[in-house]
């Protein structure tokens, strides 16, 4: 048995880089809606609404980075290297199935998809929108391929890689947005091609530091054939779709409540979307617990250790910590974090009292966000995102019937969803605890 200061140890070293990556993604967004907010808001329109339809996208391409990550994890701590192997087989057979979809199928709708997220209408956003993603949906082949990087290289253990090619590929960004945007003259398209550019780069040496992975390299090459790579896919899917159906949910619960706000007012539509953006540095922080917690605990299942009890205590513990310090942030830094924005008047006032009434929200989310990653390395996904899919669509029923309330109305239908979700999950647990107990007198 490993002790539990031991747990907490390694799920903060594999968390920490993880969160800076994460980071690192949501800047790449923010750096280029900066430059192009010089060009005018059609401009900023144009990329705020692909960064959105990229969000999505990626819980589409999560089947293969994370269902890679903990079968590598589950084959590296059983010391199965052919299992390593076609693991990481898996995953590059799912990415080679979904990216002509979405590259191809993406540029070839790219205008249909543009007057879909836009909502309609002519204009310049609208061309800007199709030009931005003629660009971006075919480079969204480079960023899958690099998800599934990522997903190999966290599921040997290494999330320190990961975090520098997310900060190398931002600071490309950062150097070529304003070279392309307004020096070559290509506007919102020049901000598609330098963050292509930047990932690209990033993704190169992502691959070289696969070969230099001693996980990896002592994984023999073996010959496989159609089967076998079907095989390999379909373990992949059956791992990842439950983690990639959680996450997509989620994002389109966050975007169904904005038409739910909308009913209040305008100005509470403002301070929501601010609320929610510096929320996000918080609930990145959850999903790196997450990611550390699903990487340990195939790691242990693979060496024959089932400590999932265990571990799942110290992510409590640490999430926990990490919920109730984002609660207290928001509460006392709610102003502060409204001006920094820009926000004056009703708007920064219906923004601060919406931060301050998501402290139990944000206590609650940490615990379920984090406590689902023992479930996810220990393949118990299906039945988080069932919980996740009944807990989002009763947070917009709730938040619909609560509309009289405001915002601190919609606080209360998230909090009680969430309070929904978090009971559910104590009682799967409950039951897992149970089954093995019942396993452990059989085998006695």
């Amino acid at each position: 048995m490993v002790g539990s200061k031991e747990h907490r140890r390694r799920l903060v070293s594999l968390a920490y880089p993880v969160y800076f990556e994460l980071l690192a993604g949501v800047t790449a967004g923010i750096i280029n809606m900066l430059w192009v907010a010089r060009l005018g808001g059609a401009a900023v329109a144009a990329v705020a609404v692909a960064t959105n339809v990229e969000n999505l996208l990626l819980g589409v391409i999560l089947m293969a980075g994370s269902g890679t990550t903990v079968l590598v994890a589950r084959a590296r701590g059983a010391g199965d290297q052919a299992a390593v192997r076609s693991a990481v087989r898996g995953g590059w057979a799912l990415w080679a199935l979904i990216t002509p979809v979405v590259a191809v199928g993406g540029y070839l709708c790219r205008e249909p998809l543009a007057r879909l997220v836009l909502g309609g209408g002519e204009g310049d956003a609208l061309a800007l929108t199709t030009g931005y993603f003629a660009i971006a949906l075919p480079g969204m082949a480079v960023y899958f391929a690099t998800n599934v990087v990522d997903g190999i290289l966290k599921g040997a253990g290494d999330t320190r890689t990961p975090m520098r090619l997310a900060l190398l590929a931002n600071g490309l960004i950062l150097v070529l947005d304003p070279l392309f945007i307004l020096g070559l003259g290509l506007g919102v398209r020049g901000a598609a091609i330098a963050t292509v550019i930047g990932r690209a780069v990033a993704l190169l040496w992502g691959l070289a530091a696969l070969r230099r992975n001693d996980v990896l390299r002592a994984a023999p090459v073996q010959g496989c054939g159609v089967e076998r790579l079907a095989a390999d896919a379909r373990r992949t899917v059956a791992t990842g779709l439950p983690m990639s159906a959680d996450f997509v949910l989620r994002m389109t619960g966050a975007l169904a409540l904005v038409a739910v706000v909308a009913r209040i007012g305008v100005g509470e539509v403002a301070a929501y979307g601010i609320a929610t953006k510096a929320m996000y540095l918080a609930t990145m922080a959850f999903y790196s617990v997450r990611q550390a917690a699903a990487i340990h605990t195939a790691h242990l299942l693979g060496t024959g250790r089932d400590e999932r009890r265990a571990v799942g205590r110290q992510v409590l513990f640490v999430a926990g910590v990490l919920g109730l310090t984002a609660a207290l942030l928001l509460l006392v830094a709610g102003p502060w974090i409204m001006r920094g924005f820009g926000a004056e008047g009703e708007v920064a006032a219906a923004g601060v009292l919406y931060l301050r009434c998501l402290g139990p929200y944000l206590v609650l989310l940490a615990c379920f966000i984090a406590l689902g990653g023992v479930f996810e390395g220990g393949g118990g996904s299906p039945a988080l995102a069932r919980i996740t899919a009944v807990g989002v669509a009763v947070q917009l029923a709730l938040a619909y019937a609560l509309l009289d309330q405001g915002l601190p109305g919609v606080c209360l239908a998230m909090a009680v969803s969430m309070a929904l979700q978090c009971a559910a999950l104590g009682r799967l647990c409950r039951r897992a605890e149970g089954a093995e107990v019942s396993r452990r007198a059989g085998a006695w």
